[in-house]
C-alpha cells in the first residue's frame, strides 16, 4: 500500500510534462525519419506509414494531453489526474505500434481496431470534460470553444481511422461512404490541431494585449468562420463545389493573413518591451507556414480532379498537394505546438503545478539566456530544413527532399535536450542556494 501511494505521489505535473515533451518529440522526429527514408528509397510502405505515425501519434497526444493542460489552466475544477494521463500516453505509443504494424503487414482490420482503441481513449477524456463543465461555462470562454472543439474533432478523426480499416478490409460491401480514404482521414486529423493553436493564440497571446475586448469580439467571430469554414470546406470537396471550395479557401486565407500581420505588429511590440521570446516566434514562423500552405491549397483546388481519385490531381501537378501538406504539417502544425512547448513545459515543470500557466507570467522570461538562444537557432534550422522539403517537392529531388527531412526531425527532437538543459542549469542553482 505504501509502494502504490509513494508511486502515485511520484507521478507529479512537472515529471508528466516532461514524458509528454520526450514522447511527442520523439514521434514527430520518426514521422520525419520515415518519410525521408521513404524519399530516399522510394518505399511505398515508408511514404504511406509515416502519416499514420504522425497523426496516431502527435495528433492524439497533443490534444489529450497538452489540450487538457490548456483547458485546466482555465478552470482548475477540471482536475488533471497524472495516472490517467500516464496510462493515456501509453495507449497512444501502443497505438502508434500498432497502426505501424497494421500498415506493414497489410492488416486493415488491425487498423481498425486501433481507431476504435483511440475512439475509447478520447471518450474518456470528452466525458470527464463535458461532466465537470457546463456547455455555457465553456462557451463562457472563448479559447476553452476552440479546445472543446478539438477534441470533437478528433473523436471523427478517429472515426475516420476505424471507417478506414473496416473500408479496406470488406472492399465490396457498400456500407462505408466513398469519401472515407486515407486522404479524409488526414485531413480531418489535422482540423483539431488547426484548431487547438487558434485557441492558444487567443488565450496567451491577444487576450493579454490591449484592447481586451474587441480582441475577445473578433477571436469570437474567427470562431465560427474557422470551424465553421472546415466544415463546410470539407462538405464542398465532398460534393466537388470548386466555386464552393474557392470561396470558402479564399476566405480562411483572407483570416490567416489577418491573423499573421497583426500577430508580426504584437510580436513587434512584444520584443520591444520585453524580451526575445522563441515561443512567439515559433508560432509567427507556424502562422507564416499555414499561409503558404493555405496559397498551395488554392493551386491544389484548381488542379481538383475528384474526391477520392489517386492521385487527386495531375501527375504532373502532385508537387502542390504535397507541399499543401508537408507545408501545413511540418511548418504550421509542428513548428507552432513545438512554440507551445516551450510555453507550457517550462511553465508546469518550474512551478510543478498550472499555476505558472494559469498566471500572466506564463510568457515571462522562465528559461536563461542560452537555452532562449539555442531555441532561435533550432528555429532558423527547423524553417530552412521545411522551406528545402517544400522545394524538393518542386524540383523532384529526393536527395534534397531526404535531407531536409532527417535535418528538420533533429531540429524537433532538439526541443527535448534543450529543455533537459535548463532544467539541469536551474537544478545546479538551486543547489548553490
Amino acid at each position: 500500500m505504501q509502494n502504490a501511494k509513494h508511486d502515485r505521489l511520484a507521478i507529479e505535473p512537472g515529471a508528466i510534462v516532461r514524458i509528454y515533451l520526450s514522447v511527442s518529440v520523439f514521434i514527430i522526429t520518426a514521422a520525419a525519419f520515415l518519410g525521408a527514408a521513404g524519399a530516399w528509397t522510394g518505399s511505398l510502405f515508408l511514404d504511406t506509414v509515416h502519416p499514420y505515425v504522425f497523426f496516431t501519434g502527435f495528433g492524439n497526444l497533443a490534444i489529450i494531453i497538452l489540450n487538457r493542460y490548456l483547458i485546466s489552466a482555465i478552470y482548475p475544477e477540471l482536475e488533471i489526474d497524472p495516472e490517467k494521463q500516464i496510462r493515456a500516453i501509453y495507449g497512444v505509443l501502443l497505438s502508434v505500434l500498432l497502426v505501424f504494424v497494421a500498415v506493414a503487414m497489410e492488416w486493415p482490420l488491425l487498423k481498425a481496431a486501433v481507431g476504435l482503441f483511440l475512439i475509447i481513449i478520447v471518450l474518456s477524456a470528452a466525458r470527464e470534460i463535458f461532466s465537470t463543465l457546463s456547455i455555457g461555462k465553456i462557451w463562457q470562454e472563448v479559447s476553452v470553444r476552440y479546445y472543446i472543439f478539438d477534441v470533437l474533432f478528433l473523436l471523427v478523426a478517429n472515426l475516420g481511422l476505424f471507417t478506414l480499416g473496416l473500408k479496406e478490409t470488406f472492399p465490396e460491401s457498400g456500407v462505408i461512404p466513398f469519401f472515407v480514404t486515407q486522404s479524409t482521414y488526414f485531413l480531418g486529423s489535422s482540423f483539431p490541431l488547426s484548431i487547438s493553436v487558434m485557441g492558444f493564440l487567443y488565450a496567451y497571446v491577444w487576450r493579454r494585449s490591449s484592447g481586451k475586448e474587441w480582441i475577445r469580439k473578433l477571436f469570437s467571430i474567427w470562431f465560427y468562420i474557422f470551424v465553421g469554414g472546415v466544415l463546410v470546406f470539407l462538405v464542398a470537396i465532398l460534393m466537388g463545389n470548386y466555386l464552393g471550395m474557392m470561396l470558402v479557401s479564399h476566405t480562411l486565407m483572407l483570416g490567416v493573413l489577418a491573423l499573421l500581420v497583426g500577430f508580426a505588429r504584437y510580436l513587434y511590440g512584444f520584443f520591444a518591451r520585453q524580451f526575445h521570446h522563441p515561443a512567439l516566434a515559433f508560432l509567427l514562423s507556424g502562422l507564416a507556414m499555414l499561409l503558404a500552405a493555405s496559397a498551395f491549397g488554392i493551386l491544389n483546388i484548381f488542379y481538383f480532379d475528384h474526391f477520392g481519385a489517386r492521385p487527386p490531381i495531375p501527375p504532373d501537378r502532385m508537387w502542390i498537394y504535397h507541399s499543401h501538406t508537408h507545408a501545413a504539417l511540418l511548418g504550421w502544425i509542428s513548428l507552432s505546438f513545438t512554440g507551445m512547448i516551450y510555453i507550457v513545459v517550462p511553465a508546469i515543470a518550474k512551478a510543478n503545478s498550472l499555476e505558472l500557466l494559469r498566471s500572466e507570467k506564463a510568457l515571462s522570461q522562465l528559461l536563461d539566456e542560452k537555452t532562449l538562444s539555442r531555441a532561435f537557432r533550432q528555429l532558423t534550422i527547423a524553417v530552412v530544413s521545411a522551406t528545402a522539403i517544400l522545394l524538393a517537392f518542386y524540383l523532384h529531388n529526393d536527395v534534397l527532399l531526404a535531407v531536409g527531412g532527417v535535418v528538420y526531425g533533429l531540429a524537433v527532437f532538439y526541443s527535448r535536450g534543450n529543455l533537459a538543459k535548463a532544467s539541469k542549469s536551474e537544478n545546479r542553482k538551486k543547489g548553490n542556494l
